[in-house]
């Protein structure tokens, strides 16, 4: 397998992390979110607004199906996982690695999950998207990284050590 897609609720550390990884052992960057503004000229924001939830969802997992990448580090977006074939494609290329916290270490640092611009299926709370996602997430990793009350620095190390033997 030659890459790793990131997946996690918003605010985990995915965009972060990775560009970090994917510096410290020689492989591209790639973030979603950033494929999914250019492929539709428009911020993500707006696209929710236009397309309303399930539209998103379709067009973000339209383009999750047309990735293809080799030696790179892919951050998704927290809503990835709702699109079943999207994932699929993804994780056909590599394996799939859950960034995994408790809910009160990245609540603070989302804020309002709907100013942000969150993906979010009939939840008005962060706990409610948590709880939705989190079975999704669960669902779709190969490797789960527990990073609960851990720095950047400290999740860096254990994120290496995690994926270090599926290093090609």
């Amino acid at each position: 397998m030659s890459n790793f897609i990131m997946i996690g609720m918003p605010g985990s550390g995915k965009s972060t992390l990775g560009k970090v990884i994917a510096k410290s052992i020689g492989y591209d960057f790639v973030d979603t979110d950033d494929l999914i503004v250019n492929h539709y000229n428009r911020p993500l924001m707006e696209l929710i607004d236009e397309l309303g939830v399930e539209g998103f969802i379709e067009a973000e997992g339209r383009v999750l199906e047309a990735v293809n990448t080799k030696n790179t580090i892919i951050a998704t977006g927290g809503s990835a996982v709702y699109s079943e074939k999207g994932m699929d494609n993804l994780a056909s290329l590599g394996k799939v690695v859950y960034l995994c916290y408790a809910i009160e270490d990245i609540e603070a640092r989302v804020g309002n999950i709907i100013t942000r611009g969150v993906v979010c299926r009939n939840c008005r709370t962060f706990r409610e998207l948590f709880e939705q996602r989190r079975y999704y997430y669960e669902r779709y990793a190969d490797i789960t990284v527990h990073l609960e009350h851990a720095s950047v620095n400290k999740s860096v190390d254990k994120l290496m050590k995690a994926i270090e033997d599926y290093i090609i």
